[in-house]
């Protein structure tokens, strides 16, 4: 009883102390609560055969029926290669992309022209992916697109960009780092501006020019947030925009362009599988668990930091 009366003091305390901090994180409390955790029921599906007159209840049990078709599927191993293969190379330059541009906007000196950069930056990443993706389709045209008018212009022949399997990786990539690293800069350059100046005055009377700065005091200083930034990209392992993938992909480029998240519009929407799409999204929501932790253990065992 002393325990529980202990409790309930501190609780009151804790409430009358941040009670209007707990009021104004209450909506994002409530957001995740009625769209993120509550729907997590719906993955009782994946083991079921679900059939939307019967109910969820009432359907059959089908165990883990539909994870096995899914393994034996001939599209498994190609939406499975296409997601990580569209990942590792977003991973390997959209993600040290806004770290290089924050670097650079934090050795301009001149106010007027780093906040013009910083603002053309930033002005991308506001514009609808639809209005993105008919730019890329107008800039990579065959017949009239700048790239390939430069292209014949020094002798060479018209590539289909759009239709190639073989450009849709570095296409995607490409034009979400154009889109995303202004936005993807500001925190480093928040965590840059949290520096002790002390530091860069104690570098510069030991003779530290510009360069050893950034590798002895800027990077070691903003070297927390990378870590925290790249296991949560780590932990994404397996998501791949849908939307954009969704208007870019074709017929033509579909062998590279197919990944999990389509694949589950496809056989789940379209086709009216919803246990099967869902065996999917719960397989997909597995194994990006799985890169979380794994990518969270390998970084507080070789550099003592971690995300948890």
């Amino acid at each position: 009883m002393r325990k529980v009366r202990t409790e309930r003091q501190s609780f009151k305390k804790m409430w009358q102390k941040n009670k209007y901090l707990l009021l104004i994180f209450l909506p994002v409390f409530l957001y995740y609560l009625i769209f993120a955790y509550t729907p997590m029921f719906g993955l009782v599906i994946a083991f079921k055969d679900y059939q939307p007159f019967i109910g969820v209840f009432d359907s059959k049990w089908v165990g883990f029926k539909h994870f096995l078709t899914f393994f034996n599927s001939e599209f498994f191993t190609r939406v499975l290669g296409n997601t990580l293969g569209i990942n590792l190379l977003n991973l390997a330059l959209s993600f040290p992309a806004p770290i290089i541009l924050a670097l650079l906007l934090d050795e301009v000196r001149h106010p007027r022209f780093k906040k013009s950069v910083q603002t053309i930056t930033y002005m991308p990443h506001f514009i609808s992916i639809v209005v993105v993706v008919g730019m890329l389709q107008d800039i990579m045209a065959v017949d009239y697109g700048i790239v390939n008018r430069a292209i014949m212009a020094f002798g060479g022949e018209q590539i289909r960009f759009m239709t190639e399997p073989g450009w849709f990786k570095i296409l995607y990539v490409l034009s979400g780092i154009w889109q995303n690293v202004g936005w993807s800069s500001i925190i480093y350059i928040a965590a840059i501006n949290g520096i002790d100046q002390a530091l860069y005055e104690a570098a510069a009377i030991d003779g530290a020019n510009r360069w050893q700065k950034i590798w002895h005091v800027t990077l070691p200083g903003i070297a927390d947030t990378i870590i925290v930034l790249l296991i949560l990209q780590i932990g994404n392992m397996l998501n791949v925009g849908f939307e954009k993938v969704l208007l870019m992909y074709n017929s033509s480029n579909m062998a590279t362009a197919d990944v999990i998240s389509t694949y589950v519009y496809r056989v789940g929407l379209l086709s009216g599988n919803l246990s099967y799409g869902a065996a999917v999204g719960l397989f997909n929501s597995v194994i990006n668990c799985f890169f979380l932790f794994m990518a969270n253990g390998l970084s507080k065992r070789f550099s003592g930091r971690g995300l948890f």
